[in-house]
């Protein structure tokens, strides 16, 4: 039995299925740090996390299985290893933690508590384990209770009454504002219970809508916290343990600066979009940019997380594209760096307006015509994607999302949303915030009103309520699933509140065909929200 430990936490970004490119992974980390007692890595990282489906086939199982042995066997020296990875025993599925231990998968732990809520649907495809019991390092009991293990008292309890002497969690915890306070509120309480120290380790990355922001940390028996590692980054730390009268504590770490509200939603949005465009392999990104805040924001984070030489903005004008726009795209795009190509749809408007035109003789003119202008510019933008390879990004926010203030095939066409569950007014808020690093959205288009420019004069607010007073109806209705009398005890008028209640219900099929887009809010639209298309429901009258 020893009196000290040296433990690696390795908060790292996997790629879901790409086994032996993981395990090229935890090899470089495992040899860098031999001279670690232990490394430990974030839950399922051998698979991905979280990996759905892909569980269900056997092949994946036995590949995983046969990652973690070579692991073992390539490391039979040491360090020893903690990896996650699913796990059949016999007909049950399990997401589980395998120690790798002279040589070979010494021991295997199961995750007890499933989450089945929001995002998350582990209930599906995994089965309980038992209640965990700890491994045994060095003749130190160690406790390994998986992410949601953690959330709920039982398995923590468990591992203390069992002879744990320090909780080490691996964790897949997806990114929500402010979710890094709630962790460590939730781990005072695992530490207050038990009386055992804590790391908590958790991935970081893109994985379609779902972002792990890492912000991996440890608390020390007293709840004094012991080390903080970084956001939205990759980084290995080193944590030395020494065993005293008390019982086992990590020597104080470095403390990571974490960033905080708007820089916490941007860096999110970069880190999603960085690994959706990476990871699927395509060479760049597309954008239209129209000279308005939400293309401009969208380019922005398209060049913090891939370069300028990687992102290309076209402006699609029409008759009705102001003077003042394709000046503030052009500026937008000089100050980002990018490429930025011109495609005027006066023609292709023209000619679907031309051939249609027998059909509608006798009808106004009305969003129809409105509509075929921005299928032309979706038209042209995925024969762009298309011929160049690079993936187009749509730019619509979640307000508008919410509301259907978007067209189906036009600018809703694309591959990835970086700002889909972001409101109109954090758009705005991210643009003031990313002009604090360096002034490169225009401040015109920060300041001017907000227009689709589909029709002479046309203004945001024409259809919609102002965008301070819409976001905290869709706060009440989308957030909290408040009642129409609810949203409205808070100042709103009753009419305007079932208007956008209704809108937000009749727009349910343009979302379902939206592109991903990744996940800052409690609810975001797909994963956490799941409302039927066909839905005769509202707010009885009262």
């Amino acid at each position: 039995m020893t009196d000290r430990l040296t433990i690696a936490l390795a908060q790292l970004n996997p790629t879901v299925g790409a086994i032996a490119a993981n395990l090229e992974k935890a090899r470089a980390v495992a040899a860098a740090h031999r001279g670690a007692d232990l490394v430990l890595f974030p839950e399922l990282f051998i698979a991905g996390y979280p990996p759905e489906d892909l569980v269900l086939r056997a092949s994946f199982i036995t590949a995983c299985k046969e990652a973690c042995e070579t692991l073992a066997r390539e490391f039979a020296n040491g360090p020893a290893i903690l990896m996650g990875l699913p796990w059949r025993d016999g007909d049950k599925l399990h997401n589980s933690v395998a120690l790798l231990s002279g040589g070979k998968i010494e021991a295997v732990r199961h995750k007890f508590d499933l989450p089945n809520y929001g995002v998350f649907d582990e209930k599906r495809v995994f089965q309980q384990g038992p209640a965990p019991g700890p491994v045994v390092i060095k003749g130190v009991r160690i406790g390994v209770p998986i992410c949601e293990d953690i959330w709920t008292e039982e398995t923590c309890e468990t591992l203390a009454e069992t002879g744990a002497e320090i909780l080490l969690s691996p964790n897949g915890s997806p990114f929500e504002r402010n979710k890094d306070d709630v962790r460590l509120n939730l781990v005072v309480a695992r530490v207050s219970e038990t009386g055992l120290p804590l790391a908590y380790l958790n991935q970081v990355g893109g994985q379609d809508e779902l972002v792990f922001d890492g912000a991996s940390f440890v608390l020390n028996a007293d709840r004094s916290l012991a080390l903080q590692m970084p956001m939205f980054e990759e980084a290995i730390a080193i944590t030395h343990w020494q065993r005293g009268a008390d019982g086992w504590k990590m020597e104080k770490g470095e403390i990571a600066r974490l960033p905080e509200r708007e820089e916490e939603t941007w860096k999110a949005c970069v880190l999603g979009l960085r690994d959706y465009v990476l990871k699927n392999r395509f060479p760049g990104i597309v954008l239209g940019m129209s000279g308005g805040i939400d293309s401009a924001v969208v380019a922005a984070m398209a060049v913090d997380a891939l370069g300028p030489d990687k992102v290309h903005c076209v402006m699609l004008p029409y008759a009705y594209t102001s003077r003042d726009s394709l000046e503030d795209a052009e500026d937008c795009a000089r100050r980002l760096g990018v490429r930025y190509d011109i495609v005027p749809i006066k023609e292709p408007v023209e000619g679907f307006l031309s051939a249609l035109k027998p059909m509608f003789a006798g009808r106004n003119r009305d969003i129809t015509e409105e509509n075929v202008q921005s299928r032309s510019r979706g038209v042209i933008l995925m024969a762009i994607s298309n011929k160049f390879g690079s993936m187009v990004l749509t730019t619509g926010n979640k307000s508008e999302m919410s509301v259907g203030y978007a067209t189906l095939y036009g600018d809703m066409n694309g591959g990835y949303n970086p700002i889909k569950d972001v409101y109109k007014t954090e758009v705005y808020r991210l643009a003031a915030w990313r002009n604090t690093q360096s002034d490169v959205i225009p401040t015109r288009i920060i300041t001017k009103a907000p227009t689709a420019e589909l029709r002479e004069n046309q203004k945001d607010q024409d259809s919609l309520p102002p965008y301070e007073v819409l976001d905290d109806i869709l706060d009440g209705l989308v957030e909290r699933e408040q009642s129409v009398a609810e949203i409205a005890a808070r100042g709103h008028d009753v009419a305007l509140v079932k208007k956008v209640q209704h809108m937000l219900y009749v727009a349910e099929y343009k979302r379902r065909q939206a592109a991903p887009g990744v996940k800052i809010t409690r609810r975001n639209f797909g994963r956490d929200r799941r409302y039927p298309i066909t839905n005769g429901f509202r707010d009885p009258q009262k």
